[in-house]
């Protein structure tokens, strides 16, 4: 008989377990931590070196983790040696999904300096922002974003090391990789702390501008620690011994590094624990399918946009996807429709969502099989291992069961803050309690449900668009009046971005001249894909907002 929630979590951090629970406190604030967590993430890659099984797959390409380990010693020595970085230095990463992103990335936390994560599709205007933001040292990155990062890079005097780039791609400030990268130099000795930080990662801010959400070693080790806590509950609690599948895991890469889903639950818990992790070039449903075969893939974490990709694919049929035990992730909403056709459509693998934030490292409430099933949607139950979870009124005062208010969540995993940003620190955090801006309540069953977000973001296909970002851009055009933007429900990509303008009279101006103006300041998942042109003002309620709920069925019908 399998165990329930409950139990399963208490066998699985219990006395003598290897994710034993304890209390600790930090900054002040009493936290459920995990005793035998690793003090940095140095000491989990330190575990790689010498293993000659393979770690990364890419393209044509195998690297085993002692290879991997090579490549990311080498580095972090040239860092050190070559380019003075010292801990607390902050070093860019921009690039596409590639080996060498999850090199720079051991390398430069293993040194005590803090990695800071480039959204790979920003424009040069939102690089320069985050370049100037974050202090950068230096950056790593690929020739698509060297040609986006170069100028504002040479600015602020920042040098680059470029990677895979021939010789005719070099560019005054830019070392090649392969030039400074030594292979068998040693990983410099530095001693890192559990409390120093280890990386920035973007999200966006309701202002528009984005927030630098700065984690400590502590908080992230802690986060893979509790991900795969979280997979032994689930192992317990499995109804049926097909679900497990008997093969080494193996995860496929099919979100972005830069996110904190791709980096922290995918990436380190694979660099961690030596599963096998298959990168992806980019998405592609066919290619994702014939990985899966071809790898026998265990585990799917994507947004839910990519679980219908590949059920959709007209070529799903074809394949051999009995491997996989879980399809699922996070990032938005997964429609009940999709919950039950993924139930129904693979042989093994089960559906399953997490509710995480770049702010919690990824980690929160999650659900999986049967809970999810019978309950889809819901986004898991709750406390969530080290984690806690609250709804709370407008006054922050806790709320009973059922009853609707902002979800606060407390656990060792969340930021310790944001770059630069104190205000935004204070107001965000209080008490070592995370408001995530989201409203949701829990059921008497300890369920928790998302209702809507206080924020005012969309989320189109796992990314976070914010509207006061992309009215800003379009305020920048001379014909606009006034504008709008909200998110439209899109089957595949949850919401799809959408903006109503009010034209300043006598001019004109399309849909196509509109999105080619905010192709040069916006990165593409950000431009509208929806248009209405209006001459007449955008409702309004009586203190002067726009009456964004009311304007779908308005502009949209």
């Amino acid at each position: 008989m399998a165990l329930s929630f409950e139990e399963a979590k208490a066998v699985v951090g219990g006395p003598g377990q290897i994710f034993e629970l304890q209390d600790a406190v930090v900054n002040g604030v009493s936290y459920r931590t995990i005793k035998n967590a690793p003090p940095n993430l140095g000491s989990l890659f330190a575990s790689s070196r010498g293993l000659h099984e393979t770690f990364v797959v890419y393209e044509d390409e195998e690297w085993t983790f002692d290879a991997v380990m090579v490549q990311a010693d080498a580095l972090a020595h040239a860092l050190v040696h070559d380019f003075g970085i010292k801990p607390g230095d902050r070093v860019g990463i921009a690039m596409r999904n590639l080996p060498e992103w999850v090199m720079s990335f051991a390398a430069i936390t293993s040194i005590g300096a803090i990695s800071v994560s480039f959204n790979a599709w920003w424009t040069e205007e939102e690089n320069d922002y985050a370049i100037n933001d974050a202090g950068v040292n230096l950056l790593i990155a690929d020739i698509e974003r060297i040609n986006r990062t170069l100028v504002p890079c040479q600015r602020a005097g920042v040098p680059i090391i470029g990677v895979r780039i021939n010789d005719g791609e070099v560019r005054p400030g830019v070392t090649r990789w392969q030039d400074v990268v030594v292979p068998g130099t040693p990983m410099p000795q530095v001693t890192v702390t559990p409390d120093m930080d280890a990386t920035i990662l973007f999200t966006s801010g309701t202002t528009g501008f984005p927030k630098g959400a700065v984690s400590t070693h502590f908080a992230v080790v802690q986060s893979i620690m509790a991900f795969s806590a979280k997979s032994q509950v689930t192992s317990l609690r499995r109804t049926s011994p097909e679900e497990a599948g008997g093969l080494p895991p193996c995860f496929i890469l099919v979100v972005p590094l830069f996110h904190v889903t791709g980096c922290v639950p995918v990436m380190l818990s694979c660099f961690s624990w030596h599963f096998k992790l298959v990168i992806m070039y980019k998405w592609d449903a066919e290619k994702a399918l014939q990985m899966i075969e071809k790898y026998k893939v265990t585990s799917f974490v994507g947004v839910p946009t990519q679980s219908w990709d590949l059920l959709e694919c007209p070529s799903f049929s074809k394949y051999d996807t009995s491997s996989l035990s879980s399809i699922g992730g996070g990032g938005a909403p997964a429609p009940p429709k999709l919950v039950d056709r993924v139930e129904k459509s693979f042989k093994k693998g089960r559906p399953g969502l997490g509710y995480g934030m770049t702010e919690t490292n990824a980690f929160g409430p999650g659900t999986y099989g049967d809970d999810f099933v019978n309950n889809p949607t819901s986004t898991g139950r709750v406390p969530e291992f080290v984690m806690d979870v609250e709804i709370r009124d407008d006054e922050g005062h806790a709320v009973a069961n059922n009853v609707s208010g902002e979800i606060w969540m407390k656990s060792p995993t969340n930021i310790r803050g944001y770059w630069n940003k104190p205000d935004a620190t204070a107001s965000t955090i209080v008490d070592g309690w995370l408001r995530t801006g989201d409203l949701g309540h829990i059921d008497d069953e300890g369920f928790l449900y998302i209702e809507d977000r206080l924020k005012d973001m969309i989320l189109r296909g796992g990314e976070n668009v914010y509207s006061a970002e992309v009215e800003a851009a379009i305020y920048e055009n001379p014909a606009v009046y006034e504008a709008a933007v909200f998110g439209l429900a899109h089957e595949r990509l949850g919401e799809e971005v959408a903006t109503v303008v009010m034209l300043r009279e006598g001019v004109t101006l399309s849909e196509d001249e509109l999105r080619d103006f905010l192709k040069t300041r916006l990165a593409s998942f950000k431009i509208p894909t929806r248009y209405a042109f209006t001459n007449e003002p955008l409702p309004r309620n009586p203190a002067g907002k726009f009456l964004k709920r009311a304007m779908p069925k308005i502009y949209f019908a």
